[in-house]
């Protein structure tokens, strides 16, 4: 009996871990499943997974708030992005509400027993799908194929591919970043009709359009061509029309529309094989200030200034939170109530806005002359401000918006404030005598002590003014004093190179953490390029872009902090030989990784930034390796910001010698294609492990880059190859690394490629075709008699022959007149045989 009772007992005890174990096994598939029947329900941590692993559904909280919502977000990427939330207007307080699933086709989201979100139902549901496009659909009961409701029919602030936008079914912003209930802006479909997008404030002004489709492009943004990454599909059947998009099939990027709560609408996109990070590849308007009251009630717009808005003085912003995040639209407030209304006198007064626009809104007032303009509106407490122009009064009734500061905004704008808040005019200084013979040299060692704190109290006033107005527009930058920065970097003892307006010095802050310091030389330029650093580079965050972390501006110092890249610059691990001393070769993965990532740097610079950027200077030696490897473009001194509608700059600056485009040398204007030139001469460097000015011993030698380009028409590639690399390459990388940096060494900049081209071809999206040899180059080979000089064996020449500095007639190329202008022609010694 006993031995039964025990073989019993085990049994039971087999069975029980036996159903534990399917209960837990049912819960993990639970767990991972794309789709909930009728009767199921979400809570807590639950969630539904889309099947490709992209898309999560469940209860989140958002930014720390103790807001909880049900939504849709990218389950694999680190950063938490949200595609869809179901009660946007409406969160919970915690995570214990219940999404259900009811047999009559509802989706309800519940709190205890109220009811927080529901979707309307025609039909019986079978049950609800998380799709691998981030589409929530609930299916019918009597015909299971058929979506009776789905999320991508009631969009929030995101459009992801297959999701239609209409006039009614459209983008609406958020409020801020952590508030998703409806902001401001919208994307939607024009509502008279037409064929296109438009960009709309409060339902009511419309601010952007996209210009009419034409089954290729919108005639207003002619850089989203229907062939590039996106196709884009419009349909019309007589009453409802409507826009979707779709990626196209062969690529590997994960996209989605966002409509911004400072009233833009941005495209973001994730390469696969770029550390799942979100890039901006597309935002318009391309002038932040275009936005209809993008800075909100008494708020001002410059684009010019890192932080696009500021309060008109006398206000300060209504909700400082959303307005260092740069959600605006909530405007100023204003920092002292008005004195007006009841039975006394008014002590308001009014402040003079020159350099603005007219804000809209103004009601036509008769008046006979700017006194009695003013008297009009001091007269009724409702009036805010007040204009007299050309004879012409103007009231205005409410809040001041679209105030955009313009240099063509010569008229006045009188601002209504309480007496506190109006500036002081210089009406109010005293003045005073001193009496009596004998208290006057008292009185004049008094004026020497005045006189001295006066100038001390102004230099204070205008020290602190200055590192005020670098706080406000260093947004995020980290803020040092000099004292700070010159411990770090022990007296800036440890220099680590130096360029364009001074010399970079390695530092460890007081966290450990290490950086890059630049203190900047020379205070006219300095200044200049550290107002333009501080203004590009504190903004921009991109893997393969260098990152400034703050700054410094103390009495004359500039210095800037970077983040520190451990392996230095490109240029060391290319150019030296075994034995020299240097840092070892790259090999032919690393060598592609940092063109492409170099590549990459570039486009987001040219394409995704909100004003285009020139960086005018790419060269081996701006571009910094991580610990990884991992490329970083850097030192943006030679960089000039460009609005997007200019295709052109004309400046007088000048990037490094072997690196200038042809246009740099003839005055012609300066695009993007510059850089591009530049990073193809960067490229077949890095390909060959040569400068591309460089000239070896040996009987003669042809000037490199002429060599090359011919190689390569050639179809060559490998004789490219560093010797270093014994042939180890991937062909297909190499042929293609080849390709593209032949055309981008192309003469005429309309023949070289963009740079979201030569990243297209680099990562095999594209291909391209054989590039002809630079008829600059050609020029070269064909007056070969003229450029031919001759090493004497017995000889050392220079090996770097594009330095400054003197050379020996003899051993000075000839150079074809047709080249005579170049900065190169002088200098450069350069031969005409096969390079060994």
């Amino acid at each position: 009996m006993g031995a039964a009772s025990n073989s019993a007992s085990a049994s039971n005890w087999g069975f029980l871990v036996l159903v534990l174990g399917l209960i837990l096994l049912a819960k993990g598939n639970a767990a991972e499943t794309d789709t909930m029947a009728v009767g199921d329900s979400l809570t807590g941590t639950q969630n539904l997974t889309s099947s490709n692993g992209i898309f999560r559904l469940g209860f989140f909280n958002l930014n720390g708030t103790g807001n909880w919502y049900v939504g849709i977000w990218y389950a694999r990427l680190p950063d938490y992005t949200v595609a869809w939330i179901a009660n946007r207007e409406n969160p919970l307080k915690n995570n214990s509400g219940t999404l259900n699933l009811l047999e009559d086709g509802r989706l309800v989201l519940s709190y205890g027993q109220a009811i927080i979100w529901s979707t309307n139902a025609t039909q019986n549901a079978s049950s609800a799908m998380l799709t691998g496009a981030g589409n929530l659909a609930v299916h019918g009961a009597a015909n299971k194929s058929e979506i009776i409701w789905q999320s991508f029919d009631n969009p929030g602030n995101t459009w992801l591919p297959g999701m239609k936008i209409s006039v009614s079914q459209r983008l609406t912003a958020w409020k801020s970043p952590w508030d998703p209930t409806p902001g401001e802006y919208n994307l939607q479909m024009d509502p008279s009709g037409s064929n296109e997008f438009v960009l709309i404030w409060r339902n009511t002004k419309i601010y952007w359009e996209s210009g009419v489709w034409n089954n290729k492009t919108f005639s207003k943004v002619p850089e989203m061509t229907q062939n590039y990454i996106y196709d884009f599909s419009f349909y019309d059947n007589g009453t409802y029309q409507y826009f979707t998009y779709s990626v196209k099939p062969t690529l590997t990027y994960v996209s989605r529309f966002v409509m911004s709560e400072s009233g833009d609408i941005e495209v973001y996109m994730v390469l696969s094989d770029q550390n799942n990070q979100w890039s901006m590849f597309w935002a318009q308007p391309r002038d932040q200030c275009q936005v209809y009251a993008v800075c909100g009630a008494y708020g001002s717009c410059n684009q010019n200034n890192v932080q696009f808005c500021s309060c008109v003085q006398g206000f300060e912003p209504r909700n400082q939170r959303a307005w260092d995040s740069q959600a605006w639209s909530d405007g100023c407030a204003r920092s002292t109530a008005l004195d007006c209304g009841g039975n006394r006198t008014s002590t308001d007064g009014f402040m003079e806005l020159t350099g603005k626009s007219t804000p809209p809104g103004g009601v036509d007032f008769p008046a006979a002359s700017a006194d009695g303009c003013k008297a009009a509106c001091s007269g009724n407490c409702s009036c805010t401000a007040y204009a007299y122009v050309t004879g012409a009064c103007q009231l205005w009734f409410d809040d001041l918006l679209n105030l955009v500061d313009t240099s063509s905004g010569t008229n006045s704008l009188f601002v209504r404030l309480a007496a506190a808040d109006v500036p002081k005019t210089g009406g109010g200084k005293k003045t005073a005598t001193v009496a009596g013979v004998a208290g006057g040299a008292a009185a004049a060692v008094g004026a020497v002590l005045a006189v001295g704190g006066i100038c001390l109290l102004c230099w204070r006033r205008q020290r602190g003014a200055l590192h005020k107005s670098w706080n406000y527009a260093a947004g995020s930058l980290a803020v040092f004093s000099y004292r700070e920065l010159q411990v770090a970097t022990k007296n800036f003892s440890e220099r680590l190179g130096g360029g364009g307006f001074g010399s970079v010095f390695k530092g460890t802050l007081a966290d450990k953490t290490q950086v890059a310091v630049k203190k900047l030389e020379g205070l006219s330029q300095g200044e200049k390029q550290f107002r333009m650093e501080v203004s590009t580079i504190g903004t921009i965050h991109h893997v393969n872009l260098v990152r400034l972390r703050g700054f410094c501006s103390e009495g004359s110092s500039r210095l800037l902090v970077y983040e520190y890249m451990p392996n230095g610059s490109l240029n060391n691990f290319l150019f030296h030989k075994d034995g020299s001393g240097g840092a070892a070769a790259l090999d032919w993965k690393s060598r592609f990784g940092i063109a492409l990532g170099t590549a990459r740097g570039i486009l987001y610079l040219h394409e995704k930034c909100r004003d285009c950027i020139i960086h005018c200077d790419i060269k081996p030696e701006n571009i910094l390796l991580d610990s990884d490897f991992c490329p970083k473009v850097a030192d943006f001194g030679l960089a000039k910001l460009v609005g997007r509608e200019f295709s052109h700059v004309l400046t007088t600056m000048r990037g490094t010698r072997g690196y200038l485009a042809p246009e740099w040398i003839s005055g012609l204007p300066i695009t993007t294609k510059a850089d591009v030139y530049s990073f193809g001469m960067t490229l077949i460097e890095l390909i060959s492990g040569r400068r591309n000015m460089d000239t070896e011993p040996g009987a003669s030698e042809l000037f490199f880059p002429t060599w090359a380009a011919t190689q390569i028409n050639n179809g060559n590639a490998m004789a490219l190859l560093d010797k270093r690399l014994n042939g180890n390459a991937d062909a297909e990388q190499l042929r293609r690394a080849a390709m593209v940096g032949g055309w981008c060494i192309q003469d005429d900049e309309d023949d070289r490629p963009s740079m979201s081209q030569v990243v297209q071809i680099m990562e095999g999206i594209g291909d391209v075709n054989v590039p002809p040899v630079p008829m600059s180059l050609q020029a070269l080979v064909a007056k070969a008699n003229s450029l031919v000089f001759y090493w004497d064996k017995e000889t050392t020449p220079r090996t770097n022959t594009s330095s400054s500095g003197g050379s020996n007639p003899s051993n000075s190329a000839k150079i074809s007149e047709n080249l005579s202008n170049s900065t190169t022609s002088v200098e450069s010694s350069h031969s005409l045989s096969k390079p060994e």
